[in-house]
């Protein structure tokens, strides 16, 4: 029998659900590989970096299911997901991820729109005659 693990981790408005089990390394986001979903090599390898900080890149089998928010905001979220599982897999690897900030929530959101200005806090332009 196979254990999977579930977890779920959350940047800006992008929610993604890991389900990792072992295996040989398989990774697919939202039924694409991993390659094709995240093409910038960056989000790619920042979406994937507690794998590399827990040296076990061939040793799961990874599905990745994330919707909303962009690119950027997800690959945050598939960080902290697949940084859960590992914990949730072998506490030992926590420390090392701790001292990476890998398991950390960032808390950044957008901030909202105030009435009468133009954005969050950009104003329209003041003429004082």
């Amino acid at each position: 029998m196979k254990e999977v693990i579930d977890t779920v981790g959350r940047r800006k408005t992008s929610v993604a659900r890991v389900f990792m089990s072992p295996g040989k390394g398989k990774i697919v986001v939202n039924k694409l590989p991993v390659e094709e979903y995240f093409k910038d090599e960056f989000k790619r390898s920042q979406a994937l970096k507690p794998l590399a900080a827990a040296e076990k890149q061939n040793d799961f089998d990874i599905t990745i299911n994330v919707r909303g928010g962009g690119l950027t905001g997800q690959s945050g979220a598939v960080s902290l997901a697949i940084a859960r599982a590992l914990v949730e897999f072998d506490e030992s690897i926590r420390t090392s991820l701790r001292a990476d900030r890998l398991l950390t929530r960032d808390p950044r959101m957008v901030e909202r729109k105030k009435y009468g200005k133009k954005k969050a806090r950009k104003s329209f332009q003041f003429s004082k005659r």
